[in-house]
């Protein structure tokens, strides 16, 4: 990927070292699935779940506001949830960027740091041209680098968990450390594989700003549980669509793609798919449980969006086949 000599994003607000003491907990991991039985989509397992409940008594952390899945009722049915139509542009002007908290960083650190707002810079640059081409106003979400444990408007988020979005703060978080579980755990290397990590939890935030993500939590409260996981199976393989639709305007409007960046972005989409983690992790799948999509299916989804290019190719919610 070409990106230095890039405009880098100044929303990028660095937290390491703060909140969580810079201990790791224990297991690492990624907010995409990981594993798990018949449950809802499986997770770190209860002996996993004490464990970290215990550290974060230790360091004071508020064990009641950890981040879970929004509650789900006994629906029969999906609703009718699509992209809105052109409208007119936003009122709401972007977010001011969060004052940074400085911190001493190691040479590989700050590189490390510099790409990242390299990453969210690019994506506000398209982002920002593709919804007003549909009348919308982009509001530049903020990244929050963390390390191990990390307070958002969504609760308290672990580096267990991996990177995640908060649509309560508009704001993307990620332990930096996750890249070398990404390289060497799920192995998936590349600074391209890296990228679309922060793209699609940017996707995550164009579906808040589209009001998708509200509809989509608002439906699953009035759903089984199954019916919950497979709401959510869209709206993460409409996310992957968006970084898809990301990478090609990214590649044509500044020529920052090279051989093999895709190619790398298509093996991290794999290498995250429920069923290949299931099937890692147990020794079996169980599809009902998925909360991502299968390694096929979020490696299609990104491919649709990389090769149109067009937000209106992401509608998975009104899709006949995933």
């Amino acid at each position: 990927m070409r990106w230095r000599g890039q405009r880098e994003s100044q929303n990028v607000e660095d937290r390491r070292g703060q909140g969580g003491g810079g201990f790791r907990f224990p297991g690492g991991g990624m907010r995409f699935p990981s594993g798990g039985g018949g449950g809802r989509g499986g997770g770190i397992g209860i002996v996993g779940f004490l464990i970290i409940l215990g550290l974060m008594l230790f360091f004071g952390l508020d064990p009641s506001t950890i981040m879970q899945p929004g509650p789900q009722g006994d629906g029969t049915s999906f609703p009718d949830i699509r992209l809105p139509p052109q409208s007119q542009p936003d009122v709401n002007p972007r977010s001011a960027p969060d004052k940074p908290l400085s911190r001493p960083e190691s040479a590989s650190e700050d590189d490390l740091k510099r790409f990242v707002s390299v990453v969210l810079g690019n994506t506000e640059d398209v982002w920002t041209e593709v919804l007003g081409s549909h009348g919308r106003r982009y509001r530049d979400p903020t990244l929050v680098l963390f390390t191990g444990a990390v307070r958002s408007a969504c609760g308290t988020g672990m580096a267990a968990m991996g990177p995640f979005y908060c649509p309560a703060d508009e704001k993307v978080y990620i332990d930096l450390s996750f890249y070398e579980e990404l390289r060497s755990r799920f192995r998936a290397p590349g600074d391209f594989a890296q990228a679309y990590v922060i793209a699609h939890e940017i996707g995550h935030h164009v579906q808040h700003l589209l009001g998708i993500a509200k509809q989509v939590e608002a439906a699953r409260q009035n759903v089984s549980e199954r019916q919950g996981n497979a709401l959510q199976v869209r709206m993460e393989l409409q996310a992957d669509c968006l970084a898809g639709v990301w990478a090609n305007r990214a590649g044509e409007r500044d020529d920052i793609i090279e051989e093999g960046d895709i190619d790398e972005a298509l093996g991290a989409a794999s290498a995250i798919g429920d069923d290949r983690i299931q099937r890692r992790t147990q020794g079996y799948v169980v599809p009902d449980s998925f909360t991502h999509g299968s390694s096929e299916q979020r490696v299609r989804w990104f491919r649709r969006g990389y090769d149109s290019g067009d937000l209106n190719d992401c509608d998975t919610f009104n899709a006949e086949s995933l």
